[in-house]
């Protein structure tokens, strides 16, 4: 098909009805017929799928703007329905504090198109600029709740009944599958539809997910809050000394060295072990000794947020992630700047930033000087409030089985924001009230990815066209390939398997750059 073809002429805002949506006004709909469109799609932005070309795409653009009368709000739902099309809706998530309509999710867009797919996304309200701080307050001290609930949930569940409703108006038949795909925000995302809105999707690729946002975003800033309390903030170069040690000791307890710790849970590396050891710190240009303080920094980072009462609160990053970036830089959550004659501080992070907008509602608050108590406090605090409308985390997943839903995941285990541990936690607790939960919910937790992509491992490029096998097909994703370039940049190839099973290397195999040489085991 192309711009002549009879769907084309129907790209018109007078030929397409408004949808039907309960509780909510359209306020406008516009449409405008795209030709020629093309664009990439690298699989380093195009989360859950390959790098690919759409080239010379004829398709329509929907947005539909609408608002809950009484509510005060104004959302856009964007979707792209090509004129060739493969009867399937691809919804895409959000990132960040983002739930759509941004450059990230017009990149999954481009790929979706360039297969077929008719695709959509929402702002659920709110801007669509990463790199604007949007408050979520009316005014100090007065959060905008419904905004939230917009945010968390509401959108998502509007945005697949506006986008099936054009989806039969335009092509004059419904989808045959629905899917969703998205990562960090997009992830969480995900989660929430099939925890509330189990009849949306058939199939939920939710990778690297923001879920338990009032428990992991506030642990954020544990590190920084142990620093304050030691009165001691060690330079970047420590940490990362230490990070290297926890390589260098565990690297090989998978059989293979190759610069990844491919199971951090069973890494026994103690910081306490490498204290006085000499290295050359990249940030002065000279040597220097690892100190005390540094490995009590790491072991906190790694151990994650405990209470006064000694309580665990949540999960820390995993040994062998990034936990300090170069000086001057805020890459790890444990960073410091330090200044030319020495004196090194803190750094405020995504975790200060959460206590102070959502936690104490003060934009200006300062986070540095609270105690251990008050810190736990806050986050008992923000858990109270804010968990119905992010934490994502209902394990009862009972609806979306019995509909036949499928849920894929996977979870960079050098993921420097959203710590591992908490989709662990999760699958657990789905698993606690579906023992079954393997027979349409699958977890694949990633050695050396970092956040949805980057790091020393590979980005599992397949995990949506797996998920289509599942649903379509009944093929069972039993493991899923990726590949990295060593730090020799020799390609190695591997496999993930569904937690809590892990790769291991058969080393009577002899060549670990082999996928076939691996095998997925319950016990490392």
């Amino acid at each position: 098909m192309n711009s002549t073809s009879p769907l084309s002429q129907l790209c018109s805002p007078v030929k397409i009805p408004n949808p039907t949506l309960f509780g909510a006004e359209i306020l406008n709909l516009s449409a405008n017929l795209v030709t020629n469109y093309s664009s990439y799609a690298p699989e380093q932005y195009n989360y859950n799928h390959p790098s690919i070309y759409a080239d010379g795409l004829d398709f329509c653009n929907i947005t539909v703007t609408y608002t809950h009368p009484g509510e005060n709000d104004t959302i856009n739902v964007e979707t792209w329905l090509p004129l060739k099309w493969n009867e399937r809706l691809q919804a895409v998530g959000g990132g960040g504090t983002v739930a759509g309509r941004f450059m990230l999710s017009y990149i999954v867009m481009n790929g979706a198109i360039a297969e077929g797919y008719a695709t959509v996304t929402t702002d659920a309200g709110l801007p669509t600029d990463l790199t604007s701080l949007h408050s979520p307050l009316l005014s100090p001290g007065n959060t905008q709740l419904y905004e939230q609930l917009n945010f968390g949930s509401v959108s998502l569940n509007d945005e697949a009944i506006i986008a099936k409703s054009l989806i039969k108006s335009f092509y004059g038949r419904p989808q045959r599958y629905s899917y969703w795909s998205g990562c960090s925000q997009g992830g969480r995302q995900g989660f929430t539809l099939a925890q509330r809105y189990p009849t949306a999707y058939d199939g939920i690729v939710a990778s690297a997910p923001a879920m338990n946002t009032p428990r992991f975003a506030p642990s954020l800033y544990y590190p920084q809050l142990v620093m304050n309390q030691l009165g001691r903030y060690p330079r970047n170069c420590e940490l990362n000394a230490i990070t290297e040690a926890a390589i260098s000791a565990c690297d090989k307890d998978d059989g293979v060295t190759d610069g990844v710790i491919s199971d951090p849970a069973s890494c026994d590396f103690d910081p306490l072990s490498v204290v006085g050891k000499v290295f050359n710190c990249s940030d002065t240009g000279s040597n220097m000794k690892i100190s005390h303080d540094a490995a009590v920094v790491a072991n906190a980072t790694w151990s994650g947020p405990f209470s006064h009462l000694e309580r665990r609160i949540w999960y820390g990053l995993e040994k062998g992630t990034i936990i300090a970036g170069s000086n001057g830089e805020t890459t790890g959550i444990a960073s410091t700047t330090c200044s030319s004659n020495g004196t090194c501080t803190g750094t405020l992070n995504q975790g200060s930033s959460y206590l102070q907008g959502y936690v104490a509602k003060d934009p200006i608050f300062d986070v540095t000087n609270v105690t251990l108590k008050e810190y736990t406090d806050m986050i008992h605090f923000g858990i109270q409030q804010f968990d119905a409308f992010t934490g994502s985390n209902d394990p009862d997943l009972t609806a979306f089985r019995e509909v036949g839903g499928k849920i894929l995941s996977y979870h960079g285990l050098s993921d420097p924001i959203i710590p591992p541990g908490g989709s662990r936690h999760y699958y657990d607790t789905v698993s606690e009230v579906i023992p079954e939960v393997h027979d349409f919910y699958r977890l694949f937790e990633v050695p050396g990815l970092s956040h949805c992509s980057g790091g020393m491992g590979g980005q599992p490029t397949t995990i949506f066209d797996q998920m289509v096998a599942w649903v379509e097909n009944g093929t069972v994703p039993d493991t899923i390939p990726v590949n990295f370039k060593d730090g020799q940049g020799k390609t190695q190839n591997r496999i993930l398997c569904p937690y809590p099973q892990k790769a291991q290397f058969n080393s009577t195999c002899g060549d670990s750059s082999k996928a076939e040489c691996f095998h997925c085991s319950e016990s490392a």
